[in-house]
């Protein structure tokens, strides 16, 4: 084809959800009240641990940070999604298709690093409790998390610098509500088979060295935290334990999309809805309602009325 070494298609068509009506109204309405329960309750949880001098520690600057991350992975698709509910064409433009492959990388990718960072702050305050205010120093706090953005950055310019040079000629149809790596790729105008066995490995390499790290941080905890006193045991495990609820939430929808990809339409939809609207959605929730500072918090109260 004469065309190929060009990208033609200047916009691309998201199938959504659902092709009901019906449905797709009531999913607005549902959509809508989520992404403001997950824009307000993350700001809440930032403004907090900001203004509450209590909780001006490692744990809660690394917190404060995770709910900013989440509530941008959230905005990357969602207000996309509930727009394109109004709409009888869905359609993105190829600048927007790529945008949205850039930050929910780098996003993603950011937040895979902070679980990482968190992990690391929790085996420091258990494991090495009378070093824990010289390591955990802020000058540290504050280079981890910039690390956590950089290596974001880097891995999803590693994919952008792929994808955005493929030839689209057609066809347009993504059977999603937003643009992905291993869809977009699908509709390149060459044989994509050995290119989307190398994206799903960049993107699993990241996943699975932070997901393995995080299993061997807490199972050294909890491994720890059992030969400790019952007391601070049950302050310790109550604190991994949202850790670890985290952990899996984010990274089991994760790997099933990037390192094991199932193949399956509707799987694939319903594990892009967990991982950009669920996840930052019940990470507030099982941060606030499992911790006791949190919930002691001067402002904590204001925040849920």
């Amino acid at each position: 084809m004469d065309g190929r070494n060009q990208s033609v298609v200047s916009e691309f068509v998201l199938l959504g959800l659902c092709h009901s009506r019906n449905i797709q109204v009531l999913l607005l309405v549902i959509f809508c009240m989520l992404y403001l329960i997950i824009v307000s309750g993350n700001i809440g949880i930032v403004i907090l641990i900001i203004t509450d001098s209590n909780l001006h520690s490692p744990m809660y600057f690394f917190l404060a940070n995770l709910s900013f991350v989440d509530m941008w992975l959230s905005s990357v698709t969602t207000p996309k999604m509930i727009t394109d509910f109004l709409r009888e064409n869905k359609t993105i433009s190829f600048g927007g298709c790529m945008c949205q492959i850039l930050f929910v990388h780098f996003v993603g990718g950011g937040e895979m690093v902070l679980l990482v960072i968190m992990a690391y702050d929790r085996y420091v305050a258990i494991c090495k409790p009378l070093h824990y205010s010289t390591i955990m120093s802020l000058q540290k706090c504050i280079g981890l998390v910039v690390t956590s953005w950089i290596i974001g950055f880097v891995h999803a310019m590693s994919q952008m610098v792929v994808v955005v040079q493929l030839p689209f000629c057609g066809p347009r149809d993504i059977d999603s509500f937003f643009c992905d790596i291993p869809l977009v790729i699908k509709l390149a105008c060459m044989d994509s088979s050995n290119l989307e066995i190398l994206m799903n490995g960049d993107s699993g390499v990241l996943a699975m060295t932070c997901f393995i790290l995080l299993l061997i941080s807490y199972t050294y905890i909890l491994l720890t935290v059992h030969q400790s006193s019952k007391t601070g045991a049950s302050k310790a495990l109550s604190t991994c334990t949202a850790h670890v609820t985290v952990v899996v939430l984010f990274f089991g929808p994760c790997i099933f999309i990037y390192v094991w990809p199932l193949s399956i339409t509707w799987m694939d939809k319903f594990l892009a809805v967990f991982y950009s609207v669920i996840t930052p959605l019940l990470n507030p929730a099982i941060y606030t309602l499992r911790n006791k500072e949190m919930k002691n918090a001067k402002h904590y109260h204001f925040f849920l009325t």
